[in-house]
């Protein structure tokens, strides 16, 4: 049997949930699989192994994507979310599988509309044999669902709301700490249409004061901050 090269990339700022990952997976992995595997603590290591897979030509075939990660240093980031989106652009063949804790079902529903991961899994309910289920899966017959995320896909209407890529920041930008007149600069937008975003978003989370903690709050406890 021809032998199977697979790069991955494991983002994750905790080593040592990075290290039970590759342990399991090379424990694993199937005789005529050659594994490749590179390490990214945060979303700047992130960008710059998965650019320099690129310029090199020789991409990442798999990316393991823990959403809660620190920002980029430069701000664009803010979360694995972003990363998550970035590898699809330059890296269109690669499957993605995503790791979580939040198992709040708009969040799930948000991640598989953004990004339409390989992989989808909750970390409180990954065991060693689910991981190695999931890897063979997604490599050879996509898409792998933990069984959290299905029956959350089960239960959220298909009319549900999705956050986009601006409305993330602006409530990341606001939970730390920036006024809303100087949320414009950071987003290329005009004042009125980030004052038309934050209404959208009170709408969203149903917040009835004009409170921007109250909103931070609610977008707090469904994951999005």
């Amino acid at each position: 049997m021809n032998t199977e090269k697979i790069r991955i990339l494991m983002i994750d700022d905790h080593p040592m949930i990075i290290e039970g990952y590759q342990n399991t997976i090379l424990f694993t992995k199937k005789e005529h699989q050659e594994l490749s595997i590179d390490i990214a603590n945060n979303c700047d290591e992130a960008v710059k192994l998965m650019d320099k897979s690129i310029q090199q030509d020789n991409p990442y075939n798999l990316l393991f994507v823990d959403i809660s990660l620190p920002p980029s240093s430069d701000g664009k980031m803010t979360s694995g979310e972003d990363l998550a989106i970035y590898a699809r652009e330059i890296l269109p063949k690669a499957k993605v599988i995503i790791l979580t804790m939040f198992n709040e079902s708009f969040r799930i529903h948000n991640i598989i509309k953004t990004i339409n991961p390989e992989g989808f899994l909750i970390k409180s309910d990954l065991t060693s044999s689910e991981l190695a289920s999931a890897f063979q899966a997604v490599l050879h017959n996509p898409p792998f669902y933990s069984g959290t995320v299905n029956s959350y896909i089960r239960k959220v209407d298909s009319s549900d709301i999705v956050i986009d890529e601006k409305n993330r920041k602006i409530l990341h930008l606001l939970s730390q700490g920036v006024k809303t007149k100087n949320l414009a600069p950071h987003l290329d937008i005009s004042l009125s249409a980030v004052e038309k975003r934050k209404k959208q978003l009170r709408e969203i989370f149903d917040v009835q004061d004009g409170q921007d903690e109250t909103l931070i709050e609610e977008a707090r406890k469904r994951g999005f901050v």
